[in-house]
């Protein structure tokens, strides 16, 4: 299929791949802002997907590296939270083309606003660091129990999973907003990275806007996770119920329209 793009498609999408990579850089969800951007202005779902992945994995490798300077990533929980949420994509993935998502869309419609109203009511998560009392073996086992879980949802469905991750690592093993999004970012980097090889050896990648929006993704990452650096979990927390927000929108539309 032959694309053609306008300069005030140009126009339109960047400035939006730039917020997506802002908000993804704090909280996770950009790809609720980005990918209906790509498909606004007539690109393909199938070819959005793989540019959105080739922008969005670029930024994320900014994103990664300012939290690791940062000391905001606790590494061998989030390499291992990495590699098993690979394994639990492919499963994902594996049950999708089997079973319907039409039931989880469903029970996201009820899962979402209570984890929302959970986040604003609960005043100490994620604005405290535990996670070192906990054993390191014990760390390992939930951080790689997080990854398989997310990973499964984020083959089998897909939306919000570094939004999900967040908080899983805050609610359950205790990392305050600022590491917990550390850690997810190194998961979310090694699924990228796979997805975009996936995507590039079947040609779906549009690159005329693609190289672009990686820019725009990156510039977005980058002043998105200097902004955490500085203003750490409040921030955090205020953009993780915008993402939430974001994401309930996104089931909605797809179980009404």
């Amino acid at each position: 299929m032959l694309i053609s793009l306008s300069p005030l498609d140009y126009a339109i999408v960047l400035p939006f791949i730039f917020l997506a990579g802002f908000i993804d850089a704090i909280a996770g969800g950009g790809g609720l802002i980005s990918l209906p951007a790509y498909w606004s202005v007539g690109i393909p779902p199938h070819i959005a997907l793989g540019t959105n992945k080739f922008s969005s994995c670029f930024g994320t490798i900014f994103a990664t590296a300012r939290y690791f300077r940062a000391g905001m990533i606790d590494i061998p929980v989030a390499l291992l939270s990495a590699a098993l949420a690979l394994i639990g994509s492919w499963l994902g993935a594996s049950t999708a083309l089997i079973v319907s998502a039409k039931f989880l869309n469903y029970l996201l419609i009820i899962l979402i606003p209570l984890i929302t109203i959970i986040t604003l009511f609960s005043k100490n998560l994620g604005f405290s660091d535990r996670a070192h009392l906990l054993k390191l073996g014990y760390r390992l086992l939930l951080g790689g129990l997080a990854g398989l879980l997310i990973g499964f949802y984020d083959g089998f469905f897909g939306p919000g999973t570094g939004t999900f991750l967040i908080l899983i690592y805050s609610a359950l093993l205790h990392y305050q907003f600022t590491r917990a999004n550390g850690n997810t970012k190194v998961v979310n980097l090694a699924s990228n990275v796979a997805a975009l090889i996936t995507f590039a050896i079947a040609g779906k990648i549009f690159l005329p806007i693609a190289i672009p929006g990686a820019i725009c993704g990156i510039a977005g990452n980058l002043v998105g996770s200097k902004m955490v650096v500085l203003r750490g979990n409040k921030l955090i927390k205020q953009v993780f119920i915008l993402a939430l927000i974001l994401l309930l929108g996104r089931v909605l539309y797809n179980v009404f329209w």
